[in-house]
């Protein structure tokens, strides 16, 4: 079953677009990369995937020369299919095995634009950081992460109530009916995550039993895929690494609690690789004096983030199927997962072409300390975000940001309909998607 991606567009731009560029897609596995090339396929007359894990004899292909017109000749020879610019799509999966096939991308956009070209992969980071110049300029890379509730509205084919929320604002919020059933199946995707695999089989089903067997197998592949990260660094730390992001979740990570026999500077390795494999997301302190926001970070102050939601959820061990009908939000928000899923749907909004990074703001004073969960850029402004799991919540720090930073608005996110008073416009948890959209 295919869901729908929000970037199944882009694509389809992307096909007509006379100055395309190849397209490398990027993002952790089993998020929906190959799938969606699969769907764009539909669209062209011919299609050629060649799988460079699969299929160990196409690496011979780019041995020698990477110019375009003979790769082609060679592909076409190896496959026994046409490759004709205009009508083929051309798709290399796992193209991380192959360097030499990264390396020809750029020859392709060179010497051959007008073939369509797309390039995926698991663990793809790995690969470019061993590659200076992979072509700079010449390839777009497109960013993939699990479905966003916007698209779990899509999948359980809710288009209708997906408009009614996008139309929403802060001076127009939803009527109340409206409300409470998106809160409603807010918690369903916070609990079930966004992993294509898990929803497709909600979708179906709407048996959580056979979702929490999904993401059982889900872990179980991204443990075993520890081995592929770096052969020096040893799997038992990067496993205890790993369990320390979930469960430090929320609050500032701290090195020395990451891994018992290990020192600083190895824990940031086994981090910096979890990074690159698309699995733990950094929120990274900043000052917000001014723009952009990173050029004033202090990465010794890091928030570390599990990429989906329901793998968190899983892996703490909690029984989703206690929580699907509690009306108290707090009984879900173990580890913060509030926060967690705001900071996830943050980087969801962002254009895909674009590599988003998170931002949150800290204070630490002897008469207060004040943090806000996160700040974002938003028309040229520096908003703070506050995160509240429930309806209620005090918000010193966000207006204590305002008065130092000297801005205008802030945001808060809560399970609350849309409004706004004194300075803040509130925003429901399933309406972040809303906060870039409004303006």
């Amino acid at each position: 079953m295919y869901l729908k991606r929000l970037i199944n567009n882009v694509l389809e731009e992307w096909k007509v677009d006379p100055y395309r560029k190849p397209i490398l897609l990027r993002g952790a596995r089993q998020v929906g990369k190959t799938s969606a090339v699969r769907e764009l396929s539909k669209s062209f007359e011919d299609y050629l995937e060649i799988n460079f894990e699969a299929n160990k004899e196409a690496h011979t292909a780019f041995e020698g020369s990477l110019s375009a017109a003979e790769l082609v000749e060679k592909l076409i020879n190896f496959s026994d299919r046409p490759i004709e610019p205009g009508k083929t799509l051309l798709f290399f999966d796992e193209i991380q095995a192959c360097p030499n096939a990264i390396r020809s991308l750029r020859f392709f956009y060179e010497d051959m634009p007008e073939l369509h070209v797309i390039a995926a992969g698991s663990l793809l980071e790995f690969a470019l950081s061993e590659i200076p110049s992979y072509g700079v300029g010449r390839i777009r890379s497109i960013f993939m992460y699990p479905l966003s509730f916007e698209e779990f509205l899509l999948a359980l084919d809710l288009g209708r109530l997906l408009a009614l929320k996008n139309e929403a604002v802060p001076t127009a919020p939803l009527h109340a009916v409206f409300h409470d059933k998106l809160n409603e199946l807010l918690v369903k995707f916070i609990l079930l995550g966004g992993m294509p695999q898990v929803i497709a089989i909600y979708v179906q089903t709407k048996d959580f039993s056979r979702c929490r067997a999904i993401l059982d197998d889900i872990i179980i592949s991204f443990r075993d895929d520890f081995a592929k990260y770096k052969k020096r660094v040893p799997i038992s730390r990067i496993r205890e690494v790993f369990e320390s992001v979930v469960n430090q979740a929320g609050g500032k990570f701290i090195y020395r609690k990451a891994a018992i026999n290990a020192n600083h500077d190895q824990i940031k390795e086994a981090l910096d690789l979890l990074t690159m494999a698309g699995l733990v997301i950094p929120v990274t302190h900043t000052s917000a004096n001014g723009f952009p926001l990173g050029a004033e970070v202090n990465p010794k102050k890091q928030k570390m983030l599990l990429f989906d939601t329901g793998i968190f959820l899983r892996i703490l061990n909690l029984d989703i199927r206690d929580m699907l009908f509690t009306k108290e939000f707090s009984i879900i928000n173990k580890g913060n997962v509030a926060e967690q899923y705001v900071g996830l749907e943050i980087l969801k909004a962002a254009p895909p072409n674009r590599m988003e990074y998170l931002y949150y703001w800290h204070r630490e004073a002897k008469s207060s300390n004040a943090e806000v969960d996160y700040v974002i850029m938003r028309e040229n402004e520096i908003v703070p975000i506050e995160v509240k799991a429930g309806t209620k919540g005090a918000m010193q720090s966000m207006f204590l940001f305002l008065e130092e930073k000297k801005r205008d608005v802030g945001i808060r996110v809560s399970m609350e309909n849309f409004s706004e008073y004194d300075r803040v416009e509130v925003y429901p948890l399933y309406g972040v998607g809303n906060i870039f959209r409004d303006r």
